[in-house]
């Protein structure tokens, strides 16, 4: 009789098989299969976004960290990501998974939720495309808008071709882990006594919601690429997380300093451009700007473009060919050389160029609760008549557009005001920018004839996917030219309305104001990518009112308000952040910008960058603008920048950032005016006490 001979012990690797169907021959081993398949199509996402970026990335130690810090939000959104399932394969009955049907309905459950997996990471494929970056608040805010998002994608892709395909590649999926047995040692275990699957179900429970407090994104380390560390994220992960802070409270999440202390160090920031601080004393803004000279009173016409960057023009950019008609104004107008949105979303450059304030870490001050009768360059116009109107293409619901200007005095005429006749073309945007400038025109010519000074913030939309347009107007048809395309018809557009214009008799006495709200693209490969911010102003004053030229002192949309007034040689009671850029000393020339967690302060050459969980670093802006380069920060530069955005935060909050009644507006103006004499004395007496004793 032969001897038996004794079993080898179990290879590693049949150990691990061991468990691995151990496991799956339980009710929650479909928890097991679900959170295979997310982490394999989040892997394979992370390494085609890595090709997609190969050129502009850092191809170093950090893409090691940054997939290997990408695993464990991987792991953590997948357990998160389960937890629904957990509790539905807890609750189901013990006989659950006997009768054909019911088998039948949890493969028809397994091809959805292959299905969503999949969906999802086409939609993180797209808005990589977009904006180089994982999702992000934008895609939260989007949420909100379903109308305009699903009207866009639809009219960007061939939408049918994209669900069709992602369900074959769903059922192709499914039919793989059938075919491999998996989801029927699955399927065989369903009918699992309760007692066993509830232990089972609380253990997975608590697993699935460990990484909600164990993992956080602000754990995250600083990589020296900005791509890098995009790619060490989740996406849904990351959707969550933006969802979650989509308001950051300024106090809470960053570096602060006592109010006293933020305004005083304020104040000595606000007086650079020669303004009289009007309440010294109180946390506030509150000053008076004192202009030589006869007050200017023209209409004012801005028209704020969608995505315009500033390499799109040929006076930024001579290799450009897109926009002849901005061009040619620009070479008749005063044009700004370093302008700089605060922001990367439309409504980041509307509460820059209406508010002048830093821009707000979390969600912008436009969609933000309490944010009626706020100081804005429309209230400081209408204290001298001016008609104020928002004209915007599309429906002003959207970001709440509609009701921050309405709150704020403005009349709004959008796309829902206008009757189907007067819209020739549109998208799920808005109107086409020929339509918007229309209706602008014939507003200017209602103002006119009541014979009232008018200020109108025209927002456009044309420049925004799926860069649709009239045929015939341009030499690159739409939709297939892309964003080329859709600048060139923006800038045809513009050029059509200036001609136009041209025409009426209120022509000469309007200054037209082209600017953008942001740049086309904010992904770079710094955490706030600057070049990435530059966009164009453009003050075109056919009546002689403003005279052409360029300025190249750094600015932002937050000095657009005060500049412009300071060209028109008013002197007023204002609460602006902002400087009048031509009266600031040229050493002293400085720039806000920043995304909605990273707040950042340009000055002298470095920028220093605050972050959540009171992060700060200072950087030396190479001359690209598109590298910067770690420096030791200083103190004195972290508190003028803390300074900046806590005080517009105490201000917001405590309700004091308010437009001036017009009893306020005479007292603070006759305050100031006494106070601007007074310094006059006092200039002149010291002059001469100066040339008496020399």
């Amino acid at each position: 009789m032969n001897e038996q001979t004794p079993s080898a012990a179990p290879r590693p690797a049949g150990r691990v098989r061991t468990l691995w169907t151990g496991l799956l021959a339980r009710r929650h081993g479909g928890v097991l299969l679900f959170g295979v398949v997310f982490l394999t199509v989040a892997v394979l996402l992370r390494v085609g976004f890595l090709l997609r970026s190969a050129a502009i990335i850092n191809w170093d130690a950090g893409l090691l960290a940054a997939f290997g810090w990408g695993l464990g939000f991987d792991v953590g959104g997948a357990l998160l990501a389960a937890l629904p399932l957990v509790v539905l394969f807890t609750v189901l009955p013990t006989g659950w998974g006997q009768k054909g049907w019911q088998r039948g309905l949890m493969q028809a459950g397994a091809l959805a939720v292959l299905f969503a997996i999949l969906f999802g990471a086409l939609a993180e494929c797209l808005f990589w495309d977009e904006f180089g970056v994982r999702f992000n608040f934008i895609a939260v805010d989007y949420l909100v808008y379903t109308t305009e998002v699903i009207g866009n994608i639809r009219e960007s892709y061939n939408l049918p071709l994209i669900l069709g395909s992602i369900a074959a590649l769903a059922a192709a999926l499914l039919y793989g882990l059938n075919a491999t047995g998996l989801m029927r040692r699955w399927l065989d275990a369903l009918p699992e006594p309760a007692g066993r699957r509830w232990r089972a179900g609380m253990v997975w429970f608590v697993v699935g919601l460990s990484p909600a407090f164990l993992l956080n994104q602000e754990q995250l380390p600083s990589f020296a690429d900005n791509y890098q560390r995009e790619l060490a994220k989740n996406g849904m992960w990351s959707f969550f997380a933006a969802f979650r802070n989509n308001e950051l409270d300024y106090d809470q999440f960053y570096k602060t300093m006592p109010p006293a202390e933020t305004f005083a160090r304020l104040r000595e920031e606000l007086v650079e451009d020669g303004s009289i601080l009007l309440r010294p004393d109180e946390p506030d803004t509150l000053r008076y700007m004192k202009n030589e000279g006869a007050e200017l009173h023209p209409n004012i016409i801005q028209i704020t473009v969608e995505s315009l960057s500033a390499e799109f023009l040929g006076s930024f950019n001579p290799s450009s060919t897109l926009t002849p008609e901005l061009d040619a104004l620009a070479a008749k107008s005063l044009v700004f050389d370093n302008f700089y949105a605060t922001g990367n979303r439309t409504d980041r450059g509307m509460e820059a160029l209406s508010l002048s304030l830093p821009p707000t870490p979390g969600r912008s001050l436009i969609k933000r609760p309490r944010n009626a009768d706020l100081f804005t360059l429309g209230s400081v116009l209408r204290t001298r008549g001016y008609d104020t109107a928002f004209i915007y293409g599309g429906y002003g619901y959207f970001d709440n557009m509609n009701a921050f200007f309405g709150g704020n005095g403005y009349r709004v005429v959008d796309r829902a005001a206008m009757p189907k006749e007067d819209i020739t073309f549109a998208n799920a945007w808005g109107a086409c920018d020929e339509d918007l400038l229309r209706w602008t025109m014939r507003e200017a010519d209602g103002a006119a004839a009541a014979g009232k000074p008018f200020h109108f913030f025209v927002m456009t939309t044309s420049n925004h996917r799926p860069y649709t347009y009239p045929e015939g107007r341009i030499d690159l048809p739409p939709k297939v030219s892309g964003r080329d395309g859709a600048v060139k018809y923006t800038d045809y557009a513009i050029g059509k309305f200036i001609r136009d214009a041209s025409t009426k008799p209120w022509f000469k006495n309007t200054v037209f104001v082209i600017v953008a709200d942001h740049c086309a693209s904010s992904a770079g490969k710094t955490e706030v990518p600057v070049q990435n911010y530059h966009i164009p102003l453009i003050i075109y004053a056919p009546g002689g009112q403003i005279a052409p030229g360029r300025l190249t002192q750094l600015t932002s949309q937050m000095d657009y308000a005060p500049t412009l007034l300071g060209l028109l040689n008013w002197s007023y009671p204002t609460r602006f952040f902002g400087h009048d850029v031509r009266r600031t000393p040229e050493d002293e020339d400085h720039a806000l910008l920043g995304n909605y967690q990273k707040l950042g302060h340009i000055e002298g050459g470095k920028f220093v960058v605050l972050s959540p969980r009171g992060g700060e670093s200072t950087y030396k802006v190479n001359d690209d603008g598109a590298t910067l380069t770690p420096i030791p920060s200083s103190r004195y530069g972290e508190e003028e920048t803390i300074s900046f955005y806590a005080g517009a935060s105490y201000l917001y909050r405590n309700d004091s950032y308010k437009a001036l009644t017009p009893e306020e507006v005479r007292h603070y103006t006759e305050l100031g005016e006494k106070l601007a004499a007074k310094a006059v004395i006092n200039s002149v007496t010291m002059a001469a006490h100066v040339s008496t004793n020399p």
